[in-house]
C-alpha cells in the first residue's frame, strides 16, 4: 500500500470513527469513548444494535449480512469502526 492510500484510510478511518460517535452522542445524550462497551451493564439494549446496524448502512454505504451481525461487532465504536472499514475494502475490491 503507498504511503498516500495509507494516510488516506487512516483518515477515512478517523472519519467514521467521529461519524459514529456523533450519532451515538446524539442519540443518546450521552459522551462516548472510542472503546467504551455500549452494551456493558444494561447500558444499551439489542433494538439499539439493530439502529446501529441501520445507521452504519446508510451512513457508509455498507451492508452489514450474515457473521457479521453479531452484537460484538457493535459493542464498541472502535470494533464498528473497524467494521465499517472492512466492509467497505471488500466492496472496493468487489468492484475493482
Amino acid at each position: 500500500m503507498s504511503t498516500v492510500g495509507s494516510e488516506r484510510t487512516v483518515e477515512d478511518t478517523e472519519t467514521v470513527q467521529q461519524e459514529i460517535l456523533r450519532f451515538l452522542e446524539s442519540r443518546t445524550r450521552v459522551t462516548w469513548e472510542p472503546d467504551t462497551d455500549l452494551f456493558k451493564d444494561g447500558g444499551q439494549s439489542s433494538l439499539f444494535a439493530m439502529e446501529l446496524v441501520v445507521h452504519l448502512e446508510k451512513s457508509f454505504d455498507v451492508s452489514i449480512r450474515g457473521t457479521d451481525l453479531r452484537l460484538d461487532n457493535f459493542r464498541t465504536v472502535t470494533v464498528m469502526t473497524s467494521l465499517v472499514t472492512r466492509l467497505r475494502q471488500a466492496a472496493g475490491n468487489q468492484d475493482g
